[in-house]
């Protein structure tokens, strides 16, 4: 399997998943769909299907555009409001696309319909999250709960196996590791990361054994994190992490 990330609009990754045993290939949020078919010319792939997270338009607002490109591509996605849905996904589907297997992760709370994408071939393990994991982050709570995204991170996604590789959807890295910063100082990996970001304008990917290093919503449990926040139950820390990374400057 090889994974190309491919930038679009400010800050927004789409990505082209390479099954290089059978040269099939999918797009997974192409918003930019002429970028991603580019990319797929250039490396002589044959594009087959969309992985579509969620309904926001940074993410599914390409699909209408990239069908009248490239006619009769499967769309799937877990939300009805996903444009052009041709295969509606459920949590815990499983199925193969080339050799490349597939599993869909229901990761609600920053849409109710979000979705990630965990692909493994025999060699590498990769998963797609879209705006609910970014790295050293998650996305804000639109339509779920703190709870919600505590199931999502703490034991949907930090389940799958430490090496699995993260590609979220947005370049945010520096500013979600400055937050970090701001309520886990002590933290060495945290402050190595910052670090090597400084010098690395392209974060991704991270891994899911880096994020449980270093993001503070998937270390809601830690002692420190907790102090330093004044909350104890770990689905409360979460709430009150999104509350001062949204006023946070």
């Amino acid at each position: 399997m090889k994974v190309l990330a491919i930038p679009a609009l400010e800050d927004n990754y789409s990505y082209l998943i390479i099954d290089e045993k059978t040269n099939e290939a999918i797009a997974v949020d192409p918003v930019e769909p002429k970028k991603v078919i580019k990319a797929a010319t250039e490396a002589k792939v044959n594009l087959t299907s969309i992985f579509t997270t969620h309904h926001h338009w940074d993410h599914a607002g390409g699909n209408e555009e990239f069908l009248s490109l490239k006619p009769g591509l499967a769309v799937y996605g877990a939300d009805e409001r996903v444009d052009k849905l041709t295969n509606f996904v459920k949590d815990n589907e499983e199925f193969k696309i080339g050799t490349l297997n597939v599993k869909c992760l229901m990761t609600v709370c920053h849409t109710k319909g979000s979705v990630s994408y965990f692909v493994s071939d025999d060699s590498d393990k990769a998963v797609f999250t879209g705006d609910t994991l970014f790295i050293g982050g998650c996305g804000r709570f639109f339509e779920g709960t703190a709870e919600e995204m505590y199931n999502s991170l703490v034991n949907v996604l930090a389940s799958l196996p430490k090496e699995t590789k993260v590609y979220c959807g947005h370049e945010y890295t520096k500013s979600n590791l400055k937050f970090a910063l701001s309520v886990d100082p002590e933290n060495p990996a945290l402050k190595e990361k910052y670090l090597w970001c400084n010098s690395n304008p392209v974060t991704v990917p991270s891994t899911i054994g880096e994020e449980l290093a270093f993001n503070p919503f998937m270390r809601v449990s830690d002692a420190k994190i907790q102090q330093n926040v004044g909350k104890s139950e770990p689905v409360e820390v979460m709430a009150k992490l999104r509350e001062l990374k949204n006023h946070y400057r």
